[in-house]
This record gives structure tokens, C-alpha cells and sequence, in this order.
């Protein structure tokens, strides 16, 4: 009998079920509301009264008030040795926390948000950043971290667009998953995020509804769920909100126990986004009590109820013990809630609260430790640096930019002097920070005016907000434009403000009607192009908006999606020259305000047609992006023109740097299938390849491609590859095939099995001086 059969044996039913819930004791009144219905659900916890029973996890020890690093590590260790005392079997929580942008904790390092990893398309740069976010987490006590979101953008209306990585499942699925490999190589528990549809909402509003059909679902969504399952040793998965065609997620067994265990093979933890065990009752009506949401949410396959006890407490005890519930599916969450707490040493009995930052300190005087851990050293700022700069898009350039030294500067703008204007709605300080007036932001974040003072210190820059983010005042636009005329070259701060539930412009909750520019900036920018001098947008957002007359007329476009605390010295030095910009659009800029939703994922019907006056072609495609250097490529080619539905060809290619300075390219391989079962997107991401090169320097870039990769969904509901033609493109973005490599697929029509290839091989050669 292994130690796990010995303690489901020797447990009572008390003790079981306490294994499968967490508390949430840091939240409180003082502060706004850190997550959807927070007080409306909480009740009353009392510790002395579940303690002896034990306790599954401890939920956002450090994310829930400001408190130093080193202090809350002491507070953690102490309420860990509680709980160990308490009980008869002396089993710690695990502790989890927000881990989206970082550690969100107060102190720690804000790195650029998903959809700037997305833009990088540097999964291994990710994988270093999610490392070093695990490495801080571990060294203070924590377990688990809850993340990544590997929602698919479906409508950029969504508030939540800037959690996610992007619009193009092969892009999320990849750098997603270096982003779990990454955290889970520091110990911590990767959890993936939102298991499934959440993006789908209709309207793009939070929590809404989801209507897609099975093949959208298999094709689109579910993808970067099983490669991060598959190939990134992903140990938790965290339920959607919303519901599958009427079927909440967290009620959904076919969901979450028959694809993802019985088909993926996932062995770890399902645990409950926050409330939704109880929004079976609450908000989607299919539960009549707390306890029957309880029966149904275990027998689903959720193992942990989160943040905190409600469902998961005294109603599922007696729903057991009146024969409601069989104790069998309690006992099934807790085989895997203990294999994990098993996997991270929990179960030793020489384990010690004590995390490895606190090492031979004295716990008993937690104030005279305040200060000792520091959790944004410089390592963490030069990769937030690093990641920044990588993932900038450089989206329009008619010559004006790098800036080059002009004697004056006007900075335009409501986002150029706001340090919160980098940051995302789950970084610390707009989560929690801005909730309590009067606490410092724990780090240090330059605005864009003070770092575009600090990068041409010689110019004369000036300043002048315009309007607000959102609050459509115009009385500030006259003054811009008198400072825009004056001026040799104008910078024009645009973009959201995050925040939760309504509180900014973009963020969970913070839904937008439309992608026009919020408030009146729209107006503000419109009337600098009239003053006459040249205009660089910068864009500093939490999704893609439609740029009106900018697209066209700026000087200079540039997108940056929350980059983070580094973010606005990187993109000081795009504008300058000092950064050349690699950074690629993750998702489409729309050319118009209403046209969604739509993403470049789409079949023909889904563009632009003569049956329809509405035109949903983008101003600028995903994966365009522009650099400071020049490239060219010589025509793809392919190993074979033909292969079998259960083969595999290679395509290459050679990049050049004929510029005149060094930069990053990023190839990107599309695939077109002309005639399929069912209406196919037009082009689909399959691969893609970053290539740093010097000033001529060339490299070849190689795709292993099988036909695995060709598969979709077919009209029997199976996955397939068929007989008929697929033609690879070489792209600079999904908008522009450099060129093409058509193969015929012979024989007879394959189902593919759960062992399919989910991506190509990807080989860059060393980079050489061009020959000849």
C-alpha cells in the first residue's frame, strides 16, 4: 500500500473533502474586489474550525494587499506551520497566486503581458522569463502559479485580449508551452487557463455565452490546451466560466474527464476558476443547491474548489453522507490533490515552511526582515527589457523613423506620463495597488515622457496630455495642437487604461463596444496630423484598435501591448534607433471600428466579398511587422512536390541581412488547402522561425512539415488529412507570402489518432557571411 492508499484509508470524510478546497483569509473589505462576486461569496471562514480537518491550498497569499516580500514569506511559513500543527496528519497547503505578468506580488518584477510574448514570437525567451517567475514564487513559499491563458482571441472586443497570447492557436500553443515548461522547471505548478471557449463569448462580452460548434472548438481552441498537456508537463488546468452550448464548463465531464484525461492522458490537478463551482447556482441555473453544484462539478472532473470554501465544504459533507454524492468521486480528486502535494514534497515529514529566501533568518521578528527580499532585481529587469524590445511592432514607417536627433520633441497624449500605462490588468499594481490610495507601486516603472527624456537628452521635449484615456474631454486638444505645430517631430501616447470589471479601457470585465479608440483620442490624433508636423502613434494597449486616418497618414505607427515595467525605455529606443524592432502583430489592426468578430483565421466567406458592403480586411495582418534593417529571401523549397496523407516533406529557404545593421527577421510558415470536406481558413500559421542576423549575414531556415499538420476537422466530426493539394508559403506576415511550395497528398483519407504531430521541426542554420 503506497503512502497516498495509506492516508485515503485512514482519513474521514472531513478530512478527504478539506484536501479539496482553498481559503482565502488575505481578502478582506479594506480595498476593491480582486475577483468577480469576491464578497458576495466569501462568507465566513473559520480557520479554527476547518484547520483540524486539514487544508487543500492557501489562495493568493501575496496577491491580495501589498505586503513586503519578506514579511509575507514570514506570514506564509507561519500559517503553513499552522495548519501542519492543527491536524492530525500534518499536510501543508498548497499556496497559489496570480502569475500572469509576473509575480503578482507587491515588489515584484511587471514583465510585458501575454500578448507581447505573443508579438515577440520567441517561445525560448519566454521559457526564460516563466523561469525566472517561478524561481521568486518558490523562493517565498509558493506552489502553484495560475497561468498561462492560452485562450485563442476571437473577438478583440474582449477585455481579457491582452492575457492572451494572440489570435492563431499554433502561436498561443507554442509559446504557451515554453511558457509552462519554463515555470514548471523552477517547481511550480503551471496552470492552464480557461478550459475552454472563454474567448468565444458572444459579443465579445466577459462571461457571456459561447455558441462555437464542435469544429471550431477541436480546430481553434483546443489546440494549445493539448500541446501544453501533451509537451509541456503541465500539471493543472483551470475550467472556463462560461458554458459549451449551454453546458458550463465547470458541469462538463466530457470536458474535463473524457478529452482531457481519457483522451490527452493528463494526470494532474482540475481545479475551479474562483466561484464557479458555486456560479453553477449563482449565474448558469443548472444547480438547485449548493450541494447538487458540488455533485456536479466532481463528477465533471474538478478536484479543487477555489478561492475559497463554499461549495466544496458542509453542503458536499452532507450530500455524501445522505447518499447524494458517492464518496468514490471524493476519494478520486483526493488520490490526485495528494499525488501532487506528494510531487512537491508535501507529504515529507522533514518538509519545512521555511522557503529558501528566509534560509537561516529568524522568523520571529518578521519587521526586521521588511526589505530583505527583493523580487525585482536587475537579472529580471534586463529580461523584462529584453522581452519589451523583442516584442514592439514597428507597424508603419514612411521614412521619419529611427528619430535620428531633432531639436524638439512634443509628447502627445493621455498615456505618455503614466507609469500604469504599461501595465496590464493582472500586473500587481493594477490589480491590487490600485485599489489602495496612498501605497507605492513596489517598483519602478518610467513613463514614456521620462524615458524619451532620458534617450534624447538633448532635444527640447514638452508635454501635453490632450484628453484622458476614456473620458472624451476635448478642452485639452487645442493646447496639443498649438505644441504639435511647434514642434519638429510629434510622439502621440495612445491607447487603454487596464483594470477590472469596468475600472479601464481593457482587462477582465472591461469589455469595448467597438475597437475605435476610447474616449477622444480618436479626435486628439486627428487633429495633430492637421498641425503639420511629423506624427509617431504609439500605442500602448491591451488589444488592437482601428487607427482612422493614422494607418495612413502617421509618420510612424508603433504597437506595443503592455509592455511592462521596462516597456517604455524599449520603446524609447525603437523611436530612436538604438532598439530595431522585431516585434510581430499577434493579432490583426482592424482598418475599421465594427467589423468584429473577426481574425485572420478565416475561411473565404469570412472576407471581403461582393455580397456584403462590410469589408472585415485588416489595416495591418497578423505577423506583420516592420524593421530598421532589410531582408530578402530566397524562394521556398520543398523536398518533394508529392507525399502521402501520412507523410512529411521539408521546405527551406535562406535569409539575408542586407541592411545596414543588425536584426531579427521572423519567417512564418503558412498553409493553404484549397479544397477540403468542409470550409477551411484561407491561411493557417503552421511554423515559424525567429533569425537574428548581422549586416550580411544569412542563415537557412528549415521546416520538417508531416501532413499531421494538414489535418482538420471533417464532416463526420474526425480528424483527417485527405487526398488533394496543400501549398506551404513563406510569409512576412499572413497578409504577404513571400512565396510558395504546392505538394500533391496522395492515397486514401487518414484519421488521425491522439499521437498526431502538433508542429514542424524547426532548424536554423549558424549564421554565415553571404558568399560571393
Amino acid at each position: 500500500m503506497t503512502r497516498i492508499d495509506r492516508l485515503v484509508a485512514e482519513m474521514t470524510l472531513e478530512e478527504k473533502i478539506a484536501q479539496l478546497y482553498g481559503v482565502w483569509v488575505g481578502a478582506s473589505d479594506t480595498g476593491g474586489d480582486v475577483a468577480p462576486h469576491q464578497h458576495d461569496m466569501e462568507g465566513t471562514v473559520d480557520l479554527d474550525e476547518l484547520l483540524p480537518h486539514g487544508l487543500g491550498q492557501l489562495t493568493r497569499p501575496f496577491g491580495t494587499r501589498p505586503v513586503d516580500a519578506a514579511v509575507g514569506a514570514v506570514s506564509l511559513a507561519r500559517s503553513q506551520e499552522r495548519i501542519r500543527a492543527a491536524s492530525r496528519f500534518g499536510i501543508p497547503a498548497v499556496a497559489h497566486e496570480e502569475c500572469l505578468a509576473g509575480f503578482a506580488a507587491w515588489g515584484a518584477t511587471a514583465y510585458p503581458v501575454p500578448l507581447s510574448w505573443g508579438a515577440s514570437f520567441d517561445p525560448a525567451l519566454v521559457e526564460q522569463m516563466a523561469a525566472r517567475i517561478g524561481a521568486d514564487m518558490r523562493s517565498v513559499g509558493i506552489h502553484q502559479g495560475l497561468a498561462p491563458v492560452l485562450d485563442v482571441v476571437r473577438d478583440a472586443r474582449w477585455g481579457r485580449v491582452e492575457e492572451t497570447i494572440g489570435e492563431d492557436p499554433h502561436l498561443v500553443a507554442t509559446v504557451g508551452t515554453a511558457y509552462v515548461r519554463g515555470l514548471e522547471s523552477s517547481g511550480i505548478v503551471a496552470t492552464l487557463k480557461h478550459f475552454v471557449g472563454y474567448s468565444a463569448s458572444k459579443a465579445g462580452r466577459n462571461l457571456a455565452p459561447v455558441s462555437v460548434g464542435p469544429r471550431e472548438l477541436a480546430d481553434v481552441l483546443l489546440p494549445p490546451f493539448e500541446m501544453a498537456v501533451r509537451e509541456g508537463g503541465v500539471r493543472s488546468v483551470m475550467n472556463s466560466y462560461t458554458d459549451l452550448d449551454g453546458v458550463p464548463s465547470a458541469a462538463d465531464r466530457s470536458l474535463l474527464t473524457g478529452l482531457l484525461r481519457e483522451e490527452w492522458g493528463f494526470e494532474g490537478t482540475v481545479v475551479a476558476d474562483y466561484f464557479a463551482v458555486a456560479f453553477l447556482k449563482l449565474l448558469h441555473g443548472v444547480a438547485e443547491s449548493w450541494a447538487d453544484a458540488a455533485g456536479q462539478a466532481l463528477y465533471a472532473g474538478i478536484d479543487v474548489e477555489l478561492p475559497t470554501v463554499k461549495t466544496f465544504g458542509e453542503p458536499l459533507r452532507r450530500a455524501v453522507e445522505s447518499g447524494v454524492v458517492d464518496v468514490a468521486l471524493i476519494d478520486t480528486s483526493l488520490r490526485r490533490v495528494l499525488r501532487q502535494k506528494e510531487q512537491l514534497g508535501l507529504l515529507e515529514p522533514e518538509w519545512s515552511a521555511v522557503p529558501t529566501a528566509l534560509a537561516g533568518a529568524d522568523l520571529g521578528d518578521a519587521e526586521a526582515l521588511r526589505g530583505t527580499i527583493d523580487l525585482d532585481p536587475p537579472g529580471n529587469r534586463a529580461l523584462a527589457a529584453r522581452l519589451a524590445e523583442e516584442a514592439i511592432v514597428l507597424v508603419r514607417n514612411d521614412g521619419m523613423l529611427p528619430l535620428g536627433a531633432p531639436a524638439s520633441i512634443a509628447v502627445i497624449g493621455p498615456n505618455a506620463d503614466d507609469p500604469y500605462a504599461m501595465l496590464g490588468c493582472y500586473s500587481f499594481p493594477t490589480h491590487v495597488v490600485s485599489q489602495h490610495p496612498g501605497v507605492a507601486l513596489g517598483i519602478r516603472i518610467p513613463t514614456l515622457l521620462e524615458a524619451l527624456r532620458a534617450e534624447f537628452p538633448e532635444a527640447r521635449i514638452t508635454h501635453e496630455r490632450g484628453t484622458s484615456v476614456d473620458g472624451g474631454e476635448r478642452d485639452g486638444i487645442a493646447d496639443a495642437v498649438a505644441l504639435a505645430a511647434a514642434s519638429d517631430v510629434v510622439v502621440v501616447a495612445l491607447g487603454d487604461r487596464a483594470g477590472l470589471f469596468g475600472r479601464g479601457t481593457s482587462g477582465e470585465g472591461c469589455d469595448a463596444e467597438s475597437l475605435a479608440l476610447p474616449g477622444a483620442q480618436q479626435e486628439l490624433i486627428d487633429a495633430v496630423l492637421d498641425a503639420g508636423s511629423p506624427v509617431v502613434a504609439v500605442l500602448l494597449a491591451g488589444r488592437p484598435y482601428a487607427l482612422g486616418r493614422a494607418a495612413a497618414e502617421a509618420a510612424g505607427v508603433v504597437q506595443a501591448f503592455f509592455t511592462g515595467e521596462e516597456g517604455a525605455p524599449a520603446i524609447s529606443g525603437v523611436l530612436s534607433g538604438r532598439v530595431n524592432p522585431s516585434g510581430r502583430l499577434p493579432v490583426s489592426i482592424p482598418a475599421g471600428t465594427g467589423t468584429q468578430p473577426a481574425t485572420y483565421l478565416a475561411p473565404p466567406l469570412a472576407r471581403r466579398t461582393g455580397v456584403s458592403n462590410i469589408d472585415p480586411t485588416p489595416a495591418f495582418g497578423f505577423g506583420h511587422g516592420l524593421s530598421y534593417t532589410s531582408f530578402e529571401w530566397s524562394p521556398l523549397q520543398g523536398s518533394t512536390a508529392e507525399i502521402g496523407t501520412d507523410g512529411e516533406l521539408e521546405v527551406t529557404l535562406r535569409v539575408v541581412n542586407t541592411g545596414g545593421r543588425s536584426g531579427a527577421d521572423v519567417v512564418q510558415l503558412y498553409l493553404h488547402d484549397p479544397v477540403g470536406q468542409v470550409a477551411r481558413p484561407v491561411q493557417r500559421l503552421i511554423g515559424y522561425a525567429r533569425v537574428q542576423l548581422e549586416p550580411g549575414e544569412e542563415a537557412e531556415v528549415r521546416f520538417t512539415v508531416h501532413t499531421d499538420l494538414a489535418s482538420y476537422t471533417g464532416r463526420d466530426g474526425r480528424r483527417i488529412v485527405d487526398a488533394g493539394e496543400l501549398v506551404l508559403g513563406a510569409g512576412r506576415s499572413s497578409a504577404d507570402l513571400a512565396s510558395t511550395w504546392p505538394v500533391q497528398v496522395t492515397g486514401a483519407t487518414r484519421v488521425v489518432g491522439q499521437g498526431r504531430r502538433l508542429a514542424p521541426d524547426v532548424a536554423v542554420s549558424a549564421a554565415v557571411p553571404v558568399s560571393g
